[in-house]
């Protein structure tokens, strides 16, 4: 029984194997930092300019607020369910259901795509380029790393930690000090004549319009994704109502000062140029990372710059498997799933059944995007930021309503528990619906189906789907959505 007299019921699960340093690397690690900048920086850039590392800081704001409303209801409640638990409490099991499909969505998206990446850079880490470009072998090695992933998670939790420590400690190393390399380099006046100083105006966010905002705060959502999957594992961690509450908010923060830094070094040693290694060069704008490991360290961390992206997306693929497993398994414990759901390895100790079938469901997906089509794929990416702001505002406003008869009784209760996680909420809101007009354009992405974008086909109605698999588990489990199962 925790402090504030909620009951987390057992869910089998290996409790106290995890500390905070593990803790938040699950959570970094299912954000694939080296991957997310190399895939979305050039982006931001070609969205609203120089001003790319004032979106980082801009898009973190929501960001902390969310994870300040996690931290207060999983203080109180470190269940596995999350978004879909806590949203059901708040508002009913209609609207918890579809929070929770709103995290198993954004997570089978991001994992057909960080397989993609994976295949793609390990085959040219080892030299293979044209294999890479082969797109029957590099879906089929893309399938192959989400069954190997889904493998290690469904070991348990103690060898994903250990390897999740091992990718996050490498990432950073290396991004932080080839990040100091360039700005030295650029200081030193030896970085080439396309290399500008750093400026502070590249953190003032004013002067752009309301669509250039939404298109890089929605691009950055997609960068800072993934700090929750730290939440899901609470209830295998040591001090439950303490310790996931915290890795969420260190981990957003530790991102933003990766993320700020690196952006500045890209711009001071890549300059705006359109031509070269500038960023105006749009042939750059997939991958702006490892283009730029030649001239800051040669060829070696050129290599090491593709690989540790390909790292990043494969750790990412491993720890997003882990958090939607752990939501399944909330759902059919509190039966708003079949119960197969409810399957714990005996030995093991994970969610078995969960894990194969968010596995499985990624696999299908990527496979029938990579057959469909590679520009689909990559359009998927850009409609994960939908999810996203959908289940990060259905827990934002959560906690301020189940906190809202607590919310005056101090000061620190009404910035944590009600003004924080509002504003939050609000942010996400904006964000769904400015980037849901900008993305109805079928010049939005490289797909559209007639007169509507595709990113905004995919983006809506992957959420949409979810509303006849909701009815199909009413019909099933017409307890939980009658009120009549206790959460």
């Amino acid at each position: 029984m925790l402090p504030s007299g909620l009951a987390v019921p057992d869910k089998g699960l290996r409790s106290d194997s995890i500390g905070l340093w593990s803790n938040m690397a699950i959570g970094l690690s299912a954000t694939a930092p080296a991957y997310s900048l190399a895939a979305t920086l050039g982006y931001v850039v070609a969205a609203v300019g120089a001003k790319a590392p004032a979106m980082f800081a801009v898009a973190f704001v929501p960001m902390l607020l969310v994870a300040f409303a996690y931290r207060e209801l999983a203080d109180e409640n470190p269940d596995c369910g999350t978004t879909f638990t806590w949203g059901t409490r708040a508002f009913g099991p209609w609207v918890g259901w579809m929070g929770g499909w709103g995290v198993a969505v954004s997570a089978i998206i991001v994992l057909a795509n960080v397989a993609e990446i994976s295949a793609q850079y390990l085959l040219r880490v080892l030299t293979l380029d044209s294999l890479a470009d082969d797109t029957l072998v590099t879906a089929s090695f893309g399938a192959l790393l989400i069954a190997a992933m889904t493998w290690v998670s469904y070991r348990g939790i103690v060898v994903s930690e250990r390897l999740q420590n091992v990718l996050m400690a490498v990432q950073f190393v290396v991004l932080v000090g080839a990040a100091v390399v360039a700005l030295a380099m650029v200081w030193a006046g030896d970085a080439g004549p396309q290399a500008v100083r750093p400026r502070w105006s590249w953190l003032d966010p004013t002067g752009l319009s309301a669509s250039q905002l939404a298109a890089a705060v929605i691009l950055c959502i997609f960068l800072y994704w993934g700090w929750d999957a730290c939440l899901a594992v609470g209830e295998e961690t040591r001090d439950a109502s303490r310790t996931p509450g915290l890795a969420a908010v260190l981990s957003t923060v530790v991102l933003l000062g990766t993320y700020v830094l690196v952006a500045f070094a890209v711009q001071a040693i890549a300059g705006f140029g359109s031509t070269g290694t500038g960023l105006g060069n749009a042939a750059h704008h997939d991958d702006v990372l490892t283009v730029l490991g030649r001239p800051v360290g040669g060829p070696i961390l050129a290599a090491l710059l593709m690989l540790l992206v390909a790292l990043s997306a494969l750790g990412s693929t491993q720890s997003t498997v882990l958090p939607t497993a752990r939501g399944t398994l909330a759902m059919a414990v509190y039966k708003a799933a079949p119960d197969r759901f409810a399957r714990v390895h005996p030995r093991f100790q994970t969610p078995s059944f969960g894990t194969l079938v968010m596995g499985a469901s990624a696999l299908a997906f990527y496979v029938v995007m990579s057959v469909f089509s590679r520009d689909a794929l990559g359009d998927s990416i850009s409609s994960l930021g939908l999810a996203v702001a959908f289940y990060y505002g259905v827990t934002a406003f959560a906690c301020a309503w189940h906190f809202r008869r607590t919310a005056l009784s101090s000061f620190r209760n009404l910035l944590l528990r009600m003004i924080f996680p509002l504003l939050g909420g609000i942010a996400m809101v904006w964000a769904f619906a400015q980037s849901c007009r900008d993305m109805l354009a079928p010049s939005y992405g490289a797909t559209s189906f007639g007169p509507i974008g595709g990113v905004f086909v995919m983006g809506v109605g992957m959420l949409v789907l979810g509303v006849p698999l909701m009815i199909a588990c009413a019909v099933h489990r017409p307890g939980f959505f009658r009120g009549r199962v206790d959460i």
